[in-house]
């Protein structure tokens, strides 16, 4: 699972880092209307997402978490390969929205491995299980940014779809043990119930709730961050200097997030969620004032030591809390408010770029994430026997 959410990660941001640049070969446009496209088809995909994840999670529950990676992993490698034909914005849309449908292959892996895990370690191994994803994320924009420059913006989407296509296969190798319920222990929750059980613990919903916000803080500057590379250092090699500023994020992410995930495994998952959340929100705010590249590179390095913990602590801390009859569900609504933010994120970073400017972005995307520490940390003070760490 780990070289898996590795070719996945890898090949996701492979093109992630070009979208706007994409738009920009498919006619002659202005540069508000590529930056509002931009933030449109970026988030469109976490549309369909954020409508099928709990689907998949209760789906996942019943039948096994590894058919539906498989079913993810061909559906994202046929959705791309299609994409790399695409001949106009709308084209690109649509079949982003496609996309989405199938999207969540790494929050099921979490899902998959965190299910199997005791709780005591939870937040190393899925910390470590991150490392993969990261890694990937890492070298992929890079990689992207030289495949773009060299062979073109189509031809990259199409090689991509391959090494997707190659993750599903690596799936079929992985062989899903299924836990055994302790006698007296339900082995099935509705929805109805499953829901009354996130509203009953106050601070798994605030956990959920803020996942949301986190992903409009970080996605907001997703889809603008090559325009904003290109303001700063000029239209020369502009892909691979986009895949250098989004891989410096991954770098600090693949540096932590396994420490990170041990810290909260001994000291307690809300605590130490609500530490990153403020230390992610004072990072972002000095994005607002950078002047050339390497600053900018530098900023997000550090966002990513930060940010790097904040996934497996929180599906950590899902594990200790959700029943393991009803985990997937749970963390299907993680991921659908997850893809919330994500659909949120890119359309208001990309409007308020397009009227305020880049450095607004950054401000607002600090403000969000030090509201996200402030309303779990109130949570936690109002709910301690809540917050209580049991790992």
């Amino acid at each position: 699972m780990w070289f898996a959410n590795f070719f996945v990660a890898g090949s996701m941001t492979m093109v992630l880092p070009f979208i706007s640049l994409y738009i920009e070969s498919l006619g002659n446009f202005s540069e508000k209307y590529v930056q509002h496209w931009s933030g449109l088809t970026f988030g469109i995909t976490f549309v369909s997402a954020f409508l099928f994840s709990p689907i998949w999670g209760r789906i996942g529950d019943r039948y096994g978490r590894r058919k539906i990676l498989i079913i993810s992993g061909m559906g994202m490698a046929f959705s791309i390969l299609l994409i790399g034909f695409a001949q106009s914005v709308w084209q690109l849309f649509m079949l982003r929205f496609f996309m989405g449908f199938f999207s969540g292959f790494i929050p099921m892996s979490q899902a998959l491995i965190s299910t199997q895990t005791p709780k005591e370690i939870a937040g190393r191994v899925l910390g470590t299980l991150q490392t993969g994803s990261i890694t990937g994320t890492l070298l992929g924009p890079m990689l992207g940014g030289i495949l773009a420059d060299t062979f073109g913006y189509a031809d990259t989407f199409k090689w991509t779809s391959v090494t997707i296509f190659l993750s599903a296969l690596l799936v079929l190798a992985v062989k899903e043990v299924r836990m055994e319920v302790k006698k007296g222990v339900r082995s099935y929750y509705s929805s109805k119930e499953v829901v009354q059980h996130i509203i009953h613990n106050p601070i798994m919903l605030t956990v959920l709730l803020i996942s949301a916000l986190v992903q409009i803080a970080h996605f907001s500057i997703q889809p603008i961050l090559s325009l904003f590379v290109g303001e700063l250092h000029g239209p020369k090699n502009i892909a691979f200097y986009s895949g250098i500023a989004f891989s410096a994020a991954g770098l600090g992410n693949l540096l932590m997030s396994r420490r990170w995930g041990k810290i909260a495994d001994r000291h307690g998952y809300i605590k130490v969620l609500v530490v990153l959340l403020f230390l992610a929100g004072i990072i972002y705010l000095p994005g607002a004032a950078v002047t050339n590249l390497w600053q900018l590179v530098i900023i997000r390095f550090v966002l990513g030591v930060a940010i790097g913990g904040i996934i497996p602590v929180r599906i950590a801390y899902i594990r200790q809390e959700a029943p393991l009859a009803m985990q997937g569900e749970v963390l299907g609504y993680n991921n659908s408010l997850r893809f919330l933010g994500n659909i949120i994120g890119p359309m208001l970073g990309g409007v308020i770029s397009g009227y305020l400017g880049f450095s607004a972005v950054f401000i607002s995307t600090s403000a969000l994430l030090i509201i996200s520490g402030v309303i779990l940390l109130v949570s936690m003070h109002k709910h301690p026997n809540l917050a209580k760490h049991t790992a």
